[in-house]
C-alpha cells in the first residue's frame, strides 16, 4: 500500500520541506508516502467558489489511481495517534492506495468532502499549511512505529 498526501499550495519553506523529507525517508518500504503539491487557482477576481471548483478539478485527477481519499477538515474526526495507527493498519489490511488530501487556504469543495471516504482533524487550531503538511508526516511515521512497536512513540 501508497500513501499520499495531496496539497494545495505553493512550495513548502526550507524547514518544513526538510521535515517532510525525514519522515518521507523513514517510512517503511512496505508502506512508503510521497508528497503531491497541486497548484492552487490564482486568486484574481474569482469567487470562493470558483477556487475551490478549479481546484477540486486539479485534485480529483490527482487523485486517479488512490482507492482510499482522507480528507482533512476542521470538523473531520479527532483521533489520537493510537487510533490514527489503528486506522492505518484496518487500510492495510483492505488493501489499496490512500491519500490524504490538504486543500487550499479557502478549503476544499463540498463536493469533495462529501465523495471521502474520511475526514480527519489534525488540530482544533489553526495550523498554517506548511505546518499541516509536517504534521501529518510526522504522525502517520508515528502510527507506522506505534504498529510495529517501535519505540519512537511512548505513551503514558
Amino acid at each position: 500500500m501508497k500513501l499520499g498526501i495531496l496539497a494545495v499550495g505553493h512550495k513548502l519553506p526550507g524547514w518544513a520541506a526538510e521535515g517532510c523529507a525525514e519522515y518521507v525517508k523513514r517510512m517503511p518500504r512496505e508502506l512508503p508516502l510521497s508528497l503531491i503539491e497541486i497548484k492552487p487557482e490564482p486568486r484574481g477576481s474569482k469567487t470562493r467558489e470558483q477556487l475551490l471548483a478549479a481546484e477540486k478539478t486539479r485534485l480529483q485527477a490527482a487523485l486517479q489511481g488512490f482507492r482510499r481519499v482522507i480528507v482533512l477538515d476542521e470538523l473531520g474526526a479527532d483521533l489520537t495517534t493510537v487510533k490514527l495507527a489503528q486506522r492505518l493498519e484496518g487500510w492495510m489490511r483492505e488493501g489499496g492506495d490512500t491519500a490524504f488530501v490538504i486543500g487550499s487556504a479557502d478549503g476544499i469543495a463540498e463536493e469533495l468532502k462529501r465523495e471521502a471516504d474520511e475526514t480527519l482533524r489534525l488540530s482544533s487550531l489553526t495550523l498554517p499549511h506548511a505546518m499541516a503538511r509536517l504534521i501529518l508526516c510526522e504522525q502517520l511515521y508515528r502510527a507506522v512505529s506505534v504498529l510495529k512497536n517501535h519505540p519512537y512513540h511512548r505513551e503514558g
